[in-house]
Order: C-alpha cells, then sequence, then structure tokens
C-alpha cells in the first residue's frame, strides 16, 4: 500500500557512493534497510561522474599510446578519434557496473523505492515523486546521502551545448575544436588533459593564482609544465565577467584582458549539496549557510539517529571513497561498534590528468603551516627504468617527514605524486601516511623491480638517510 508506513532499521536517502555503501553495508550487517534513490543507484559517480569521465581519459591515453607508437618500432598510418565509439564503449561499462550494483542490493534484500526522498518528522521519509510516490518509510535510523550536482558561475546558463556541466560533457557525441575549461581544480585539469589529448585546443581559466591549488606546489607545477608542453593554454588569476554566444560559438569576456572565442565551455567550479527539498518541516537537521549538512566526526547530524554521509556533510572532501568510508563509520556506530572516523587531513586523492597526480597528508606548506619542523626528499621519474621502458617519465615522487630533534626523518607527514600512473602507486604512500610509520619503517619495504613504485622506494630510503641513487 503506497500509503503504509514500512518499518526498517536503517532508511537511506540516495544510492550514489555514500548510499548504496551504506545500504550494502548495514544489509551485511543483518539490518533491513530501505534506500530511495531519486534516478539510478550509483548515482552521479557510476552514471555522470568518476567511471564515465575515466573511461574517456582511458580513451585520451590510448590515442596517445598510438600517437606515439612508431617509438617503439609499431608503424601506423594516422590516428582518428571516434568520440561516439567511446560514448557507447562508456555506456557498456557504466551498464554493467549498474547491474551489478542492482544485483548486489537485490542479494541482500535491500527495498529500493524510486523516487526523491524527504526525511520529515520522527525518522520518516516520504517518496515525493517517482515510481514509488506516496510511500512512506520509517527507520530506526535515516542515513542521508542525497550527493551533489554541478555548480555554475552566473551568466553562464547551461544549455548543453555551448555552455556544459560534466553532466553534459559526458554525453556528448563528438567534441568541439575549441573550448574554454573554467576552474582548474581536480576536475577541471581532468577536463583539460583529455580534451587536449582528444584534439581540442584547450584554454584552463582559473581565479585562484594557480592550478591544482590544494596540491603540492611542486606536484601541481609538474601538471602544469606538461600542460604548457602540450599546447593547453592556463591563464591564473582571472576574472571571468560573462560571454556572448554568437553562431555556434562565444566569446568569453575576461577582465583586463581580450575576449577568448570558444566553441564549448566546461563549466568546473565546484559542486554543491543537492540539499533542496532534502528535509521537511521537523526533520531537526541542521544545515549550514552553503546548504550542506552538518554532521559530527561520527556522522551524526543534530536529530538523534539521524546521520549524513558523502557530498551532502559540510567541510568535508567530495570524493566517493570518502563516502565509502563514512559509510561506513555511520553503519558501525548505528550497531554500537568500535570505529575510527575518517581523518580528512590523511584521505587519499588521485587525480587522472596526464600527468596523473595522487597525495594524501600534508603538503610541505602545510606541515610548516602546523608548525612542523620537516624533511622533505624527492625522486623524478626520469631515472626510473619502468618509466623509460613505458616513455612517460614527467612527474616526481615528494615525501614530507617530521624532522627528529637528532636532525633525522621521523613520522611521515605527507607522500605526493605526479607521474606515470601514480593513482595506483598511492596505496603505500596511503598506508606509510595513516598508520603513522616513520621513513625507516617504510623503507624496510622491498619494492619490486623493474617497477614505477621503486621510486617511492628509493624516495623513501634517501628520506632515511641512505638513498641508493638519490642524496
Amino acid at each position: 500500500m503506497a500509503n503504509e508506513v514500512q518499518q526498517f532499521d536503517v532508511v537511506v536517502i540516495g544510492g550514489g557512493p555514500g548510499g548504496y555503501a551504506a545500504a550494502l553495508y548495514a544489509a551485511a550487517a543483518g539490518l533491513n534497510v530501505a534506500l530511495v534513490e531519486r534516478d539510478k543507484v550509483g548515482g552521479t559517480c557510476l552514471h555522470r561522474g568518476c567511471v564515465p569521465a575515466k573511461e574517456f581519459l582511458e580513451t585520451a591515453h590510448v590515442r596517445r599510446t598510438v600517437e606515439h607508437a612508431s617509438e617503439f618500432g609499431i608503424a601506423t598510418k594516422g590516428v582518428t578519434v571516434d568520440f561516439s565509439v567511446s560514448q557507447n564503449r562508456k555506456n557498456e561499462i557504466v551498464d554493467r557496473l549498474f547491474k551489478g550494483l542492482s544485483g548486489l542490493l537485490k542479494g541482500r534484500k535491500v527495498t529500493i523505492l524510486s523516487g526523491t526522498g524527504r526525511l520529515d518528522t520522527d525518522r520518516t521519509v516520504t517518496v515525493v515523486d517517482g515510481a514509488d510516490a506516496g510511500a512512506v518509510a520509517q527507520g530506526k535510523n535515516v542515513v542521508l546521502a542525497a550527493g551533489s550536482v554541478p555548480r555554475t558561475l552566473p551568466g553562464f546558463d547551461v544549455d548543453g551545448s555551448i555552455v556544459v556541466t560534466s553532466d553534459e560533457f559526458l554525453n556528448l557525441a563528438s567534441l568541439p575544436a575549441t573550448a574554454a575549461v573554467i576552474g582548474g581544480g581536480a576536475i577541471g585539469c581532468e577536463f583539460a588533459s583529455m580534451l587536449s589529448d582528444m584534439g581540442t585546443k584547450v584554454t584552463v581559466l582559473e581565479s585562484l593564482p594557480s592550478i591544482l591549488a590544494g596540491c603540492d606546489a611542486e606536484v601541481a607545477g609538474v601538471v602544469q609544465r606538461s600542460f604548457k608542453k602540450r599546447g593547453i593554454d592556463v591563464r591564473a588569476g582571472v576574472t571571468i565577467t560573462g560571454h556572448t554566444p554568437k553562431k555556434g560559438t562565444t566569446a568569453i569576456a575576461i577582465e583586463g584582458a581580450d575576449d577568448l572565442k570558444v566553441e564549448m565551455v566546461v563549466m568546473s567550479v565546484g559542486r554543491r549539496p543537492r540539499t533542496e527539498g532534502l528535509l521537511g518541516d521537523g526533520a531537526g537537521v541542521e544545515l549550514d549557510e552553503r546548504g550542506f549538512v552538518v554532521a559530527d566526526s561520527y556522522q551524526r547530524t543534530a536529530n538523534p539517529n539521524v546521520y549524513a554521509v558523502g557530498d551532502v556533510v559540510a567541510n568535508t572532501p567530495q570524493l566517493a571513497h570518502v563516502g565509502f568510508a563514512e559509510a561506513i563509520v555511520a553503519i558501525k556506530t548505528i550497531l554500537g561498534e568500535s570505529v575510527v572516523p575518517v581523518d580528512y587531513d590523511r584521505v587519499p586523492w588521485a587525480i587522472y590528468s596526464n600527468p596523473e597526480v595522487a597525495f594524501c597528508g600534508l603538503t610541505e606548506a602545510g606541515a610548516k603551516e602546523k608548525g612542523y619542523d620537516v624533511i622533505v626528499k624527492k625522486d623524478p621519474f626520469g631515472g626510473n627504468s619502468r618509466a623509460q621502458i613505458i616513455g612517460d617519465t614527467d612527474g616526481v615522487v615528494k615525501i614530507i617527514a617530521e624532522k627528529r630533534a637528532d636532525g633525522t626523518a621521523g613520522q611521515i607527514l605527507g607522500v605526493h605524486m605526479a607521474g606515470p600512473w601514480v593513482t595506483e602507486q598511492l596505496g603505500a604512500g596511503y598506508f606509510a601516511v595513516n598508520w603513522e610509520a616513520t621513513a625507516e619503517e617504510a623503507a624496510a619495504l622491498i619494492q619490486p623491480h623493474p617497477s614505477l613504485s621503486e621510486t617511492f622506494g628509493e624516495t623513501l630510503l634517501a628520506l632515511a638517510g641512505r638513498g641508493l641513487h638519490i642524496g
């Protein structure tokens, strides 16, 4: 019955990474779970974000590889890209993952309610639209995981052709000849890198003094130099005042500079929480001035037994894997189990531009700001045998450790990488930072040879006092 109040141990609003992780983890613990999702389980990450974007970035990687095949003695007559084929491949990957996730939820007997969920009084969740409109579920506990949507700038109305966000871009059938990416953060750099590698002339417009502002400055510098070599025009510290569309192009007005004429504008200026309509009267959940849900380190909101995870949570990184971790914290708290809250200063970050960027822990500047006396060691990928074998030597590994009273390196505070496949190499660095390993402890681990990870190992050896190839 549509108006019958269904009872659950946990009701989750939102089926993205944080939401479906909460549902799966709770169900694995034997709890009776309902998941309310307005679109498809998997959320933005699976359908309009992480997964589709990385498929396109992999297409760009394959194109680069083929373009340089002659260096390996493999003759090619020319490289063309049929972007619609990559689009179809992306859709197939997303569909397989969606079906797999749906099967997991069904196998764990999670009740799926289709529509937009609204939290009302007494932890009741009303489905306000969609196939299950009118359904009401009451949970002993409720997890808010409504996610986020792309932001834009005043005067840049998204039309899906000239002005796009990641949502529209990831459904394009063809790519523009020229594009401006507004925003030089992680997502903006990924889009700029991919577009350039696929043959689009790209300009990055960033209001801050540099791109990748949250990264270690030297790591960001590696990306900036690579972009320059590849013809990506990076303009930092600029103020954009609007744009004027005309016949399939638009002219972007930049304060103190000539207009920039491009075929497409890709907006990459962050995301805002999807909290409009999430809370009904008496929900008892606090929002901050930007509309994010306020939660404590155990993901608890101001309303007892109501939790929040993922992109809706205030002052946390909007990363899918953070949503996973927060979901586990929330459910373990519900179960009354021992739990360690997420340490946001140490979460791993991965940026899939060319070159890739991966880091965790404090930057050198951040460590000094916190009052640490530090020792820093870095090693470029140029001397790495595997990097030379694959023909990809741009990049660096940089490790920051606390300086002990005797001048030696103590606890590892941060690991920062730019270069080939560093997103797959960060795991060891994350363990070292998160488990508060010292330089000597981490340096004792053996790295395989020849491997890209040897650069990380060599940097650790040097940090511990005796590097093989660097001082």
